[in-house]
């Protein structure tokens, strides 16, 4: 506690010079228009009480994959092991990577069939997405099991009014290519949206080629999506949206004694998956009432392959059913409340837990806005869980928010480790318990008078127990562990074409034996000048600090890397663009013994019909 005091004080400072701790990732979050999603309560952004990053379809499109955006959000740290294809983890306020729930759409697609269940971000293109919501901290009450950490929010891309086409292609570095297109239409009647794209590269060397590894490994994969809409009578309205992604991405062998016990080798692994969902909502008492039903999928099938020959399979499945009701009570309170009940299966086993929630959100005056729920969850394996949630948002002028949130969060054990022993041991473990969380977040929002800037400033600190470790054969409750710290985010209007904004988080994440946690850097860093003169050119510059972190076998150094991003419009259809990666050929790893591009970059040109 006086650490986070301490903090806490770090936090009141900074507030008072914005202009020292310039921030970007969240600016676009402070505005009355934007509306999020992961809450259930479609609540304004100054009115969830919750630290929320958003990342816009603008941001978006500077990156071919989704995880190289995330890691621009404050106390969101990725780990990739050799970029292209390579396993992409993400992990938010130092909790671990299968403990971050991911939502594509409002459906969880993390890997039922995985160790720890966690979601593999490496083949997920961000042309097929919108934007991307993540709620920080513990959001069992929200949304169940998995969500002990943090949940990424995924919103695909949704049909516009009339009818248009997008084309783009791109070559780059390594030998990469990238192309896509995309149709849709929306009228009276209804919308859809279908579109594609792939990407072809000779991609590098997994193991770092600094160790010796000379062999590239490559990487390809195409994704489909599909969305559309029926309009109904009584503004009822039926949506449904499918996301196919075939992948297979080379990497290398495990070497006992190499740097991070890794080394070239001729592996390879085809990866399918599948997500979609069907959803209908109909609106009762002249729209009063708000009624969803969602059935939704998630399929995942992983094969690897040891020069040419199968060495492993698995496949994973989670099917829900879902209702949610939304009732205005008046215009002070809304009450969320409903019911659902999700499968998960991983190479013929089986687990269900059902679940009930409800949500209340009160604001007594225009400028305040409590939030209080209860979910309670029943696990076919591990009994029953109640998990509580409490938020407050109070903006007593135009240009300030203070909020406050507390949550808890729970993550049942996964089907591998309940099944999976070794080491001369009879029966796996018969006795895991459900992981648990409790987390606090203190934060500030501030916006300048004349819409120009933005800072935030947020204090957490989260504990959680009964951590699911693998030992001596079998999987069991040994583990606890707490994280603590503060995240500055805000950007800057400083002229007409000249934006400058960046982000900061520091992060003390520790084990119950007080050691560090791997995987965790304790501080990041990332600065943004955007130039954007009102013409035909616009263009960004990056910078992004990673400091030193502890990984499995040994400490992975700090680095710091820029990047360029730049396009032109030839004529309101026509669009030139490129991206200048790791400017200055900075030689770095983010997993021990993994490498990472070098200097590189890419060129297209995008139609809009």
């Amino acid at each position: 506690m006086k650490r986070l005091l301490l903090l806490a004080g770090t936090a009141g400072l900074s507030a008072a010079f914005p202009a020292i701790f310039p921030a970007f990732a969240q600016g676009d979050a402070y505005r009355d228009e934007i509306i999020v999603d992961g809450t259930r309560l479609d609540q304004l952004a100054t009115e969830t009480g919750s630290s929320v990053a958003i990342i816009t379809d603008e941001i978006l499109s500077q990156y071919a994959f989704v995880v190289d955006a995330l890691a621009r959000a404050p106390g969101v740290t990725v780990n990739q092991n050799g970029g292209y294809g390579g396993a992409a983890s993400v992990r938010i306020r130092g909790a671990g990577s299968e403990q971050t729930l991911v939502l594509i759409d409002g459906v969880a697609v993390n890997d039922p069939s995985a160790p720890g269940g966690g979601y593999d971000f490496a083949r997920l293109d961000s042309d097929q997405i919108a934007r991307i919501e993540i709620l920080k901290g513990p959001q069992s009450t929200l949304w169940g099991t998995d969500a002990i950490g943090g949940v990424v929010n995924i919103i695909t891309k949704r049909p516009e009014e009339g009818l248009g086409a997008t084309l783009f292609g791109e070559a780059g570095s390594f030998n990469t290519l990238r192309g896509g297109a995309a149709v849709a239409g929306a009228n009276e009647a209804g919308d859809f949206r279908l579109s594609a794209t792939r990407t072809d590269t000779d991609g590098i060397s997994k193991a770092d080629e600094n160790n010796g590894n000379t062999e590239d490994d490559g990487y390809e994969a195409t994704t489909w999506a599909a969305r559309g809409g029926l309009n109904l009578p009584a503004s009822a309205r039926l949506d449904a949206m499918l996301l196919y992604t075939d992948a297979e991405t080379e990497f290398d062998s495990f070497v006992f004694g190499a740097e991070g016990n890794v080394g070239d080798g001729d592996e390879t692994t085809e990866t399918e998956e599948f997500s979609g969902n069907i959803a209908l909502n109909v609106p009762l008492f002249d729209g009063r009432l708000e009624n969803q039903l969602v059935a939704g999928f998630a399929d995942i099938e992983r094969v690897n392959f040891a020069s040419g020959v199968e060495s492993f399979s698995a496949q994973g499945e989670r099917s829900l059913l879902r209702y949610q009701g939304t009732l205005a009570i008046d215009a002070k309170s809304t009450l969320a409340f409903g019911a659902e009940q999700e499968e998960t299966s991983a190479d013929g086993d089986e687990t269900t837990i059902t679940g009930l929630f409800a949500l209340y959100e009160l604001k007594p005056v225009e400028s305040l806005t409590l939030t209080a729920g209860l979910r309670n969850d029943d696990h076919d394996r591990f009994g029953s869980k109640t998990t509580g949630r409490a938020a407050v948002a109070w903006s007593p002028r135009e240009t300030m928010t203070v909020r406050a949130s507390w949550g808890q969060g729970f993550k049942a054990p996964t089907l591998f480790q309940t099944t999976f022993l070794c080491c001369g041991l009879t029966e796996p473990a018969s006795d895991l318990a459900p992981e648990t969380s409790e987390g606090v977040d203190l934060g500030v929002d501030l916006r300048t008078p004349d819409g120009r800037g933005t800072a935030s400033i947020s204090v957490f600190a989260q504990d959680t127990e009964n951590l699911i470790t693998f030992n001596i054969g079998r999987y069991e409750n040994i583990a606890e562990a707490t994280s603590q710290g503060i995240e500055l985010s805000g950007e800057y209007k400083l002229t007409g074409w000249l934006t400058l904004g960046g982000t900061y988080a520091y992060i003390e994440a520790e084990d119950g034996d007080e050691n560090e946690l791997i995987r965790v850097p304790n501080y990041t860093a990332t600065l943004r000048a955007t130039f954007d003169p009102g013409g035909p050119f616009s263009s960004s510059i990056d910078l992004r600090h990673t400091g030193k972190q502890m990984d499995s076998t040994g400490p992975v150094d700090g680095w710091t890397r820029v990047d360029l991003n730049g396009s032109y419009d030839l004529s309101e259809t026509l669009e030139l663009y490129g991206r200048v990666e790791n400017l200055f050929d900075a030689d770095y790893q983010q997993l021990l013994g993994y490498g990472t591009p070098g200097l590189s970059g890419s060129a297209g040109i995008r139609v809009r019909l």
